[in-house]
């Protein structure tokens, strides 16, 4: 069992840059690849970001590439998200999830992020 907990997002102007974390407890965190996803208002969920077990791989929807980064600490059991350059459209709720098998199958609660114009 994994359970996931996100935090740090807010109202931001476009332009600006937060950084989202997610916290994660249960089973051993470096066991598990995670991944960040969003789910804007009348959209279905989409990829964000990937990272690998212990940081050595990620990926990026081209949406955000050049944009956002993934990274995370095993020691402090937490996967982060840093966004910049943010855009209107990027206005979703952002989820992590863990990927303990092929599938992400542990998510957390989401954590809004709001860009205004």
């Amino acid at each position: 069992q994994v359970q996931l907990v996100e935090s740090g997002g807010g109202l931001v102007q476009a332009g600006g840059s937060l950084r989202l974390s997610c916290a994660a407890s249960g089973r051993t965190f470096s066991s598990y690849a995670m991944g960040w996803f969003r789910q804007a208002p009348g959209k279905e969920r989409e990829f964000v970001a990937h990272i690998s077990r212990y940081g050595v791989t990620t990926y990026y929807a081209n949406s955000v590439k050049g944009r956002f980064t993934i990274s995370r600490d095993n020691a402090k059991n937490t996967v982060y998200l840093q966004m910049n350059s943010l855009k209107p459209e990027d206005t979703a709720v952002y989820y992590c999830a863990a990927q303990t098998g092929e599938q992400y199958d542990y998510w957390g609660q989401g954590t809004q992020v709001t860009v205004s114009s």
